[in-house]
């Protein structure tokens, strides 16, 4: 299948390039290192598009992502918002997928949208970032300086993986209500991941890691699972002693020494 071309290097009047429209540190850029470094290969074999040439899935899912939090939960509105808004024309590389196509996308690839908008935040949070557009990466229930700690239990990590899914969850029900919110646009990134090529290196810093502790997570549940088979295993190879047995077995206690008159 053919896709439109991803290239923001593409020069133009007014302004020469995409690249000068936004600001290193801008919410939009962001989004679009941190998706287009994620695995889609399934999503991206399993996408049909309409027509002789189709939108490519990053180019949607940075759409969706960046719109849904920054409070642009319409297919229409963020369509709109692809001729009106910067960011938004930085991200659809200055095309203009129409909101029947970004609405389908989203129903149609739901749990994928979903497993990809959690990464995103999760590679986010891992990156120091407090908020990401109007979506609280650390949660209200979980202690600020814990969930920043880089040596996260297992425990802890689940629940602000559970935190995100949540929010991401919450997102989604919003968009498919089209219900537009008034939130400031974008975020302001670290002073150290300002620059793109830190930028990607601090991704790839993160992926690593929430790929260790997912690691890490599963040789724990497999040693717990392995534990678990060997005791039952154990427990079918000992015969059960039947009560008559068992008082067959016990030892008789010793009898007094008799002494015989004379």
């Amino acid at each position: 299948m053919a896709f439109h071309p991803i290239n923001r290097d593409t020069d133009y009047l007014l302004p020469p390039s995409v690249q000068d429209w936004l600001a290193e540190s801008h919410l939009a850029r962001y989004v679009v290192d941190v998706v287009e470094g994620l695995d889609l290969s399934a999503l991206v074999s399993a996408y049909v598009g309409c027509g002789s040439e189709a939108y490519h899935p990053t180019t949607l899912l940075s759409l969706l992502i960046y719109g849904y939090a920054t409070g642009t939960f319409s297919s229409r509105k963020i369509e709109r918002a692809t001729y009106d808004s910067l960011a938004f024309r930085y991200i659809a590389c200055n095309r203009h997928p129409d909101h029947d196509t970004l609405a389908t996308f989203r129903r149609r690839f739901g749990q994928e949208f979903q497993s990809a908008f959690v990464q995103v935040l999760q590679i986010a949070r891992e990156n120091q970032l407090s908020r990401f557009g109007t979506v609280s990466l650390d949660g209200t229930r979980i202690h600020a300086n814990a969930s920043r700690h880089r040596a996260l239990s297992y425990g802890h990590a689940e629940k602000i993986e559970a935190h995100l899914k949540a929010e991401v969850q919450e997102l989604l029900a919003l968009a498919e209500a089209a219900d537009q919110s008034s939130v400031p646009d974008g975020v302001n990134l670290p002073d150290e991941i300002k620059r793109r090529e830190d930028r990607l290196a601090a991704i790839a810093v993160a992926k690593a890691r929430i790929e260790a502790r997912a690691e890490e997570r599963h040789k724990q549940a497999q040693a717990e699972h392995d534990a678990k088979r060997v005791a039952r295993a154990k427990r079918k190879r000992t015969p059960a002693r039947s009560p008559a047995a068992s008082h067959r077995n016990r030892p008789r206690p010793a009898r007094a020494p008799t002494t015989r008159s004379t």
